[in-house]
Order: C-alpha cells, then structure tokens, then sequence
C-alpha cells in the first residue's frame, strides 16, 4: 500500500497550476504550501491526508510514471482537458488502451518535469 509520493520540479508555480487544475476532478485539492530555507514544497490531498509532494530541493529526475484510478471516463476527461489546458503536454488522449485490456480507458499527459502522467479508469 502506497502511503504518500513525492516528486521534485524545477517550477513550483507551474506545477502548482497544472496539478491544481488536473487532480481537482478526482477530488485532490492543494492542501499545503510552504517554503523552507528556499525549498518550496506544496502537497495535495483528498479529504485531510496529504499523498501527493511536490519539492524544489533536490535535482530533477524526470521518466517518472504515476497514475491516479478515476471512477468513470468523464473524471479521466476532466482530468486531461484539465491538465492540457494549465500547460501540460499530450502525451495520449483519452481512449481505451486495448493493449492492456478491452476496458482500460486512461489518458496520459506529460507535467512541467516530463513526468508521465496516467489517469485511468477500468483498471
């Protein structure tokens, strides 16, 4: 079981916009931010637990893959029209992925680092 993650970006503001913006059809709202001795971290949360970090403190490693489980084709919609419209990039539209299976219905956006970003419903 997976308790929190956290990814480092070089663009806190940028981040904070495309994640804001893509995480709120699945119920995530920005929930902390703070700096500390010039780190900027931000955290987003569904209900009061925080699971998603973002920090500047480290350098960035980017080829990350997450994916967030949506709970029909419309919150995967929401999400990347979301996502494309604060500044992340296509990188597979909604659609059903059949090479996994016939009801696997995910999009796929790259974020501000080029982390590749899933949200997926029928997994």
């Amino acid at each position: 079981m997976i308790d929190h993650i956290t990814l480092h970006t070089k663009d806190i503001t940028k981040t904070k916009a495309l994640y804001t913006a893509a995480l709120k059809p699945l119920g995530y709202v920005l929930s902390y931010e703070q700096q500390f001795d010039g780190v900027d971290v931000i955290g987003f949360g569904y209900d009061v637990k925080i699971d998603i970090w973002f920090t500047t403190d480290r350098p960035i490693n980017t080829g990350a893959h997450l994916a967030f489980k949506a709970n029909s084709h419309e919150v995967v919609d929401a999400c990347y029209a979301a996502a494309i419209r604060a500044g992340a990039k296509d990188n597979g539209a909604p659609g059903i992925r059949s090479e996994y299976h016939d009801q696997y219905y995910a999009a796929y956006f790259l974020d501000v680092d080029g982390n590749n970003i899933e949200v997926v419903f029928g997994n």
